[in-house]
Parts: structure tokens; sequence; C-alpha cells
């Protein structure tokens, strides 16, 4: 058993079921211990088919948002996850939730931190939540900050794949290899039954990266034969010892 964490920091309850649920059960699957937060629910902006049907309320649609995200979790292998219910479109988090995210930062103290794209036009939901997650990372490294308390590290930051990535200034530097728990990933995807009209997407995207995955592994001459795989960009430079 594995004495790693990993904080995952997904501005609506489903980001992290498409964008990351295979780094997310692979590693739990390791041993790694992976808390995820979900800073809302996605509920004004993200639940548009639940919103068509007859009699629905915020709360109704909290509730099944949450339940979805539950279960997503537990598919993933994780009995972590976080609800801060700020609210979206938009997501503003005050000095008070910022706090409540430096704190989860020092009680998890991640070996590393899976967010979304610094820039997404279509969704700024999105991006500010990699703003206040990289001020919360800061904060949390800071020693006079609440003092007496364990400070944070220096946990890596992967930016995790925006959708139409193309628009988003986003550019990978690491690829994962994620079949061996596709199928963890696709019964997560499952789950979302609010979004049903981005299993294909993601799932498609899975099986690109798992291309993109062989090519950069050796290619012909000798690739991983990865079928499904995930893409991130680091943050920060990556310490090595050799290449």
């Amino acid at each position: 058993m594995s004495d790693r964490t990993a904080l995952v920091v997904s501005a609506h309850s489903a980001d992290f079921v498409w964008r990351c649920g295979g780094a997310i059960a692979l590693h739990q699957a390791a041993g790694t211990a992976v808390t995820v937060v979900c800073l809302s629910y996605g509920e004004r902006g993200e639940s548009a088919k639940l919103w068509k049907q007859d009699g629905m309320t915020l709360d109704k649609v909290k509730a099944a948002r949450r339940a979805e995200a539950e279960a997503a979790a537990a598919a993933l292998g994780v009995s972590d996850i976080r609800f801060f219910d700020l609210g979206d479109y938009p997501l503003q988090m005050d000095r008070a939730a910022r706090e409540r995210l430096v704190e989860a930062m020092r009680e998890v103290q991640p070996d590393f931190i899976l967010t979304h794209s610094k820039y997404d036009p279509y969704n700024t939901d999105h991006m500010h939540t990699c703003e206040v997650t990289l001020e919360c990372r800061m904060i949390a490294q800071a020693w006079g900050h609440n003092p007496g308390e364990t400070v944070l590290g220096a946990p890596q930051v992967y930016l995790f794949e925006p959708h139409q990535t193309e628009q988003m200034g986003w550019k990978p530097d690491v690829f994962l290899d994620i079949s061996s728990v596709w199928d963890a990933k696709r019964a997560a995807i499952e789950c979302m039954s609010g979004q049903e009209h981005l299993w294909a997407y993601y799932t498609n995207l899975a099986e690109n990266r798992g291309n993109h995955f062989r090519r950069n592994s050796g290619g012909q001459s000798g690739g991983r034969p990865a079928t499904h795989a995930e893409g991130f960009q680091s943050v920060f430079p990556r310490t090595v010892e050799s290449l």
C-alpha cells in the first residue's frame, strides 16, 4: 500500500470523470489515495437534460448531480469526494471558499494536483478554478499562513484536457496509459446520465490519446500498446536524474 496522495480540483461535479477519471482509477488501484473536490455541482450550466424535466428545481438538480458524482467516484475507487457547493455559471470563490481549499491541500498533502486548463473562453468556471487552485497552492505553502499548521510541499500541478482543445492554448507534455482501468472510467462516465451527450466524445478522445501514447512511447519501433490514454500539461518543471 502506497502512502502517496493526490488531489483533484474539479469545477463541476462531472469534470473529474471526463478529464482525469483514468488517472484517478489508475492511481487508486496502485494505492494512491485520491481526494476529489467538486467546487460546484454544475447545476445551472451543465444540467440541461435535468432542467428539461417537468417540476425540476435547483435542489433536485443538485441532488441528482451529487448522486451521479458519488456513483462515478465509487466506480473509480474513490472514497473521499467533497462537495463545496459554491454555485456555477458563474463559479466564484470568495476568501472563505479559498480558505477551504487551502485547508484541504494541507490536510491531504498531495504528491500531485489535477485541475483545469489556464484558458477556456467557453467556460470561465474552468479557468477560474485553475487560477484559484494555483493561488491556494501558493498560500498552502506559506509558513506565515495559519502558523503551526503543516505547510504544503511543492506538488506538481497537471492541467487536464479541456473541451475543444485547439481553442484553449493547452499543450500536453504528459500522456498517461489508462488502458488497464478504461472499463472503470467508462463505468464512471455512464454514471453521468445528465450529460449523456458527452459519453461518446470522451470515449473517442481516450482512444485518440491512446494512439498518441503509442506513438510517443516508441511508435512502430516498439511503442507500448495502449488502447486508451489521457493527456496532461504540467505547470512546473519536473526534476529528473536521467532522460
